[in-house]
């Protein structure tokens, strides 16, 4: 990895991306949470610095729909290290900034103004002082915080896939450790509510494995809580999986049946899921199925005891349409 390039690229989807370029490839190596305030960041620019000392901090402005603000440098998914506010209802078309960094200027759309903001570092920098340190600041980004009921479940997912891994039925003298291996990563993640594709859960390995990467050379295979926990945040969708979103999916692979309600084919439906993106093969379609039907209870081999059900897909007893929820 001696040529290698570092960049920052913001997705539409409130995160920060870090890529590196291994001769003739990128490799995903960080996924963070950016500032989220109801619409994707769509400008930035980096305050510019006085001197050497300065560089160890660094800021950002940014602008997404109607909105101005602030974030501190690196983003590390801390909410505290963002702040902002709205600087025109109807929309800011650009932003430009001051030689010095005192000033941040915004450019509205139909409103045909511009208005001058002065930039005050040591607010943003007292919010993090007052947030707290280490787990602090992201406990408040679940529901319950540190004592709720989700943060509870996710400690009592993460040992028993410790358990899990060394078998659930032995008999043998449990190893109790603060680490899982990255295996069981996609398993815990779905037991607490999310669901990511194979290209993030091979995001998520990378970002692991290479952490200490730079200053080791080792790779790391394996994981713990707080290290988890913040994985999590950073690559969970920021609003959760919608039912809007499900519709809009049926509204564009769909028809409009007798009734008026949106329905896919079963045979088109079958066909999208191991043809289009990240393509599942017809073994894995078979254990989904088995899962749903309760035939597969364990659920996606995720056991070593579960059962295996044979079959195909055109096997099982499915109505002729999918058909969206209402």
């Amino acid at each position: 990895m001696r040529d290698r390039e570092r960049e920052q690229v913001i997705k539409p989807a409130f995160r920060f991306v870090e890529f590196r370029k291994c001769f003739f490839f990128f490799s995903c190596r960080k996924t963070l949470l950016g500032p989220v305030y109801g619409s994707p960041i769509e400008q930035i620019q980096i305050l510019p610095v006085k001197s050497t000392l300065e560089l160890q901090k660094r800021y950002m402005v940014f602008i997404n729909r109607d909105k101005v603000g602030l974030q501190i440098l690196p983003v590390d998914g801390n909410p505290h290290k963002t702040s902002a506010l709205i600087c025109h209802p109807n929309g800011v078309a650009s932003m430009a900034l001051s030689y010095d960094g005192c000033y941040a200027f915004t450019a509205g759309g139909q409103d045909r103004s511009v208005v001058q903001w002065e930039i005050n570092l040591s607010a943003l920098e007292a919010a993090v002082s007052l947030g707290g340190e280490d787990l602090t600041p992201f406990y408040g980004l679940v529901s319950g915080g540190r004592e709720g009921k989700f943060y509870r479940e996710l400690e009592d997912y993460f040992y028993y896939s410790q358990l899990r891994s060394q078998g659930i039925d032995t008999m043998e003298t449990r190893k109790v450790s603060e680490h899982i291996c990255l295996s069981e990563l996609p398993f815990v993640m779905r037991a607490i509510g999310f669901y990511p594709s194979e290209g993030e859960i091979e995001d998520m390995f990378n970002e692991i494995r290479f952490s200490e990467y730079v200053d080791t050379g080792k790779l790391i295979d394996k994981i713990n809580l707080p290290d988890f926990f913040k994985v999590y945040l950073n690559h969970r969708p920021p609003f959760g999986n919608t039912m809007s979103g499900i519709q809009q999916s049926f509204d564009i692979l769909g028809f409009t049946n007798s009734k008026g309600e949106k329905a896919i084919q079963r045979e088109d439906f079958l066909n999208l899921l191991q043809t289009k993106g990240e393509h599942m093969t017809e073994e894995e379609m078979t254990d989904c199925f088995a899962t749903l039907f309760g035939l597969n209870p364990e659920g996606w081999k995720s056991e070593p005891a579960a059962s295996s059900v044979k079959g195909t897909t055109s096997e099982w007893a499915l109505s002729g349409h999918v058909t969206r929820a209402r």
